[in-house]
């Protein structure tokens, strides 16, 4: 038995079939899908974009670039937290 389903999503005004593991992955899609689209139409009505590759381009640099930077966020935020264990740690080691 095969929980795999088959669904069609528009980006750009082009329809895209895509083959997905079940309805739990359907949604994570379809919301992305529509991030996609809000996007390059936030693109096309503030630039002057002659050719709807640019403006994926455009859109993918922009999901790719968030991804990146949360990542960078997540790195310090995780180097913090280790500091402060570490900070705590030694706090307790003077104390016992």
């Amino acid at each position: 038995m095969s929980d795999k389903i088959s669904i069609k999503v528009t980006i750009g005004n082009r329809v895209y079939p895509l083959t997905i593991k079940g309805e739990g992955e359907e949604e994570g899609i379809r919301t992305s899908v529509d991030k996609i689209n809000t996007l390059i139409g936030k693109f096309e009505q503030n630039y002057a974009v002659r050719d709807k590759q640019d403006v994926l381009a455009m859109c993918a640099l922009h999901f790719a670039s968030q991804k990146e930077v949360q990542t960078i966020y997540n790195e310090l935020d995780a180097e913090k937290i280790e500091n402060k264990l570490r900070e705590i740690n030694d706090l307790l080691d003077s104390r016992l």
